[in-house]
């Protein structure tokens, strides 16, 4: 009989019969006053279920279809029935050795086709996508942010593709992935979602400045609610958003005072308009999954919401989105760095000691070669610093408010005699040459690979 562990059984209504699945993936049909086994069908998976119904027997496997087999009536045909017995897995197989029963069905009378489940994923080093795989080998790209499949790459080797789209930068981890069900699901918790930030330029933002940071928790939350907000919006009036008030049952703004790791998000302000990289489908909706207001497990598709859902979101996702206020911003998305000259160099500059700076620029952003550039040559002190330290936005581009310094960190012609040479700042870690957009969370990861403050060293490099 069964080769290997039985993981499901179903008898008739008189209880003469027991059909009996597992994971050898045979299907067999016992009678129990004659011990006669009958092999009615083999899988490709092992089976997890199964249900009786009118003169057939449903079977649910690993695979996410289910197929119907006929029952097979009362009596089983001698031709394929064997006796059953109560030998071990081990016996059972050598026993069947060389006298395999042949199933009496090769195919099922009727099948439920289900859609392919994942198997296998990947979240990708830009936190923003991941690869699946399915039980068919069929490997895609999803993009986290709009909950959407950009690409699908047929049967091909995973961990092929997820080398291939490796990239070198680093950004916090803001969310987790579970497919245990088959599908995606993936978890948003405060505080750690609000740890993941980008530059609007680098999301592809048309008409929002490109060194604004955008937190990609509170764009996904407003992605995901926008039709609840619209909904609430119409139901309660523009004053259920107005000034940071939230009008609502739930008394958000006391629960907030009341945590000191609390910040607003000044970029965003305050509005509610969902940018293209965080629009979700209204075709195919997400599903929302939540505690909810009355305990246990709470669910509804996006495109279901109706405004009045605030007792069942979680304070801080209301806050997030109504108030533009983010629970717990982590003080992690700030890096301290220290800024030397190289070893041999003959230029130096008057350093204020420890730096800082968001973990998200890109020292071509950062301004750390303007800021080299303006301790070397310029009269008065720079302005893309603060006096404790802290790199100041500047203007947009990565340009300085002086003309003697181009955005890319070289000198202009004209003004002083020195500056007809032309020389360039290279920056450095651990005696590599950075590329213009490498973060310093990606150098700290990547290049300089301590627990300490990060080290940047630079040096002039003429005719360029």
């Amino acid at each position: 009989m069964h080769t290997d562990s039985v993981w499901a059984l179903a008898s008739t209504p008189t209880f003469s019969h027991v059909y009996s699945g597992g994971r050898d993936l045979s299907l067999y049909l016992t009678d129990l006053a004659t011990r006669e086994s009958l092999l009615l069908c083999t899988k490709e998976h092992p089976i997890l279920q199964l249900a009786l119904h009118d003169d057939g027997i449903w079977v649910a496997t690993t695979d996410s279809s289910v197929h119907r087999w006929p029952a097979e009536g009362r009596d089983p045909q001698r031709g394929g029935s064997f006796l059953a017995g109560n030998l071990s897995f081990s016996r059972e197989r050598a026993s069947l050795e060389g006298s395999i029963p042949v199933p009496v069905h090769k195919e099922p009378s009727n099948t439920i086709p289900g859609t392919s489940g994942i198997v296998q994923h990947e979240i990708l080093n830009n936190r923003r996508h991941f690869l699946t795989k399915d039980p068919a080998g069929s490997v895609k790209l999803w993009e986290i942010t709009r909950g959407v499949v950009v690409e699908g790459y047929g049967q091909f080797s995973f961990e092929e593709k997820k080398e291939e789209l490796f990239e070198m930068v680093s950004i916090p981890a803001w969310f987790t992935v579970d497919t245990r069900l088959g599908n995606l699901s993936v978890h948003l918790d405060t505080p750690q979602c609000f740890s993941a930030e980008m530059y609007s330029a680098d999301l592809g933002i048309i008409g929002k400045p490109e060194d604004d940071k955008v937190n990609l928790a509170r764009e996904t939350l407003k992605g995901l609610l926008a039709h609840w907000l619209t909904k609430r919006k119409q139901r309660f009036g523009s004053q259920s958003v107005a000034n940071g008030e939230v009008s609502s049952g739930k008394d958000i703004s006391a629960r907030s005072i009341s945590h000191s790791r609390m910040e607003v998000d000044g970029n965003a302000e305050n509005d509610s308009m969902v940018y293209p990289p965080f629009e979700f489908s209204t075709v195919s909706p997400p599903s929302i999954i939540t505690e909810g207001s009355q305990g246990g497990p709470w669910r509804k598709k996006i495109t279901d919401l109706d405004g009045t859902e605030d007792e069942d979101f979680p304070w801080w996702c209301l806050d997030c989105v109504l108030n533009n206020r983010l629970f717990g911003y982590p003080c992690c998305i700030w890096c301290s760095f220290y800024l030397q000259a190289c070893e041999g160099s003959t230029v130096q500059i008057l350093t204020q000691g420890k730096l800082s700076a968001p973990r998200i620029l890109f020292h071509r952003k950062l301004r750390v070669i303007n800021y080299v550039v303006e301790k070397m040559v310029l009269d008065k002190p720079t302005e893309s610093v603060n006096s404790d330290g802290t790199f100041a936005p500047g203007l947009p581009g990565g340009q300085t408010q002086h003309s003697a310094v181009g955005g890319d960190g070289s000198f202009r012609s004209g003004l002083k005699p020195w500056q007809k040479l032309k020389p360039s700042i290279e920056i450095l870690c651990n005696n590599q040459v950075l590329a213009p957009d490498m973060s310093l969370a990606t150098v700290r990861t990547y290049i300089w690979k301590k627990p300490e403050d990060l080290v940047l060293n630079y040096r002039v490099v003429q005719g360029r």
